[in-house]
């Protein structure tokens, strides 16, 4: 496996880039299946559209804002690239907390019933999610540790593209392939059995997949060589266990609540 490159086709000035289309199918595939289940959520579905959108927005500024201030030292020096999304450096968990807090805001401004919301975003982000993460691939980034060129799953890397440490060897893990399945099989999971199952209890769902991303993300990071690192620790691991603790409490004191609930009626 091997990028055939991170652009598409230049037109003058206009450059199109592998990245940047990736990341549009996914938001394409995501409202799509949203749009679908927004009925069965009592939800308007055009006013579901709008709050995907609304929110996407604030999901690219949130992961663009968290990998930046994760790598202040390198545009402290290029402060010309801070903009440049389409280099790749987009945070996943900076981009949940850009989507949440503008989804909460747009939810309460606009009588949508946040948590409804949150549950069906939670069922297709993943979709968006395993179709973005090729973007990695086209951008030969997202890679794990080199592979003997007999592995099944081997991803060529460029010499400029590889670690220091790494110059001689030319097969890495494609750490994003992982994920990006990942990602699906949660969305499949969620979207054709346990969204229905959990449907009447708004929050979990949303949780849950906060939860299962976290698992698939753990392993998937230790693998990284391009991870972001402060203080020798890869901080997306941190991030992603406090993610899951953070699920598991939501979806331990969501249930309690509900179970409560049920108990008094």
């Amino acid at each position: 496996m091997q990028s055939p490159g991170s652009i598409i086709f230049t037109l003058g000035p206009l450059v199109i880039r592998w990245y940047g289309v990736m990341i549009a199918l996914g938001f394409i595939a995501a409202t799509y299946f949203a749009h679908r289940l927004a009925k069965g959520y009592s939800i308007d579905p055009d006013k579901l559209v709008n709050t995907i959108l609304v929110s996407f927005i604030g999901g690219i500024v949130g992961g663009r804002l968290y990998f930046v201030a994760l790598e202040w030292p390198t545009f402290a020096l290029h402060p010309e690239n801070i903009l440049a999304t389409w280099q790749g450096g987009l945070s996943i968990h900076g981009g949940m907390i850009g989507c949440v807090l503008t989804a909460y805001a747009y939810c309460r401004f606009n009588k949508i019933p946040f948590l409804k919301a949150l549950d069906i975003g939670g069922i297709v982000v993943s979709l968006g999610q395993a179709i973005g993460r090729w973007g990695n691939f086209f951008n030969n980034e997202c890679f794990g540790g080199p592979v003997d060129p007999s592995f099944p799953f081997r991803l060529y890397i460029p010499e400029e593209m590889r670690p220091a440490k790494y110059q001689n060897e030319s097969y890495f893990h494609p750490a994003f392939l992982y994920e990006s399945v990942w990602d699906l099989l949660i969305f499949l999971l969620l979207y054709f059995y346990l969204g229905e199952k959990l449907k009447k209890y708004p929050g979990v769902t949303f949780m849950v997949y906060l939860a299962l991303y976290s698992i698939g993300r753990l392993p998937i990071e230790l693998l990284r060589t391009d991870s972001i690192m402060k203080f020798g620790i890869q901080v997306p691991v941190i991030a992603s266990i406090i993610t899951l603790v953070i699920a598991i409490a939501g979806i331990a004191l969501f249930m309690a609540k509900y179970r409560k609930e049920e108990s008094s009626t």
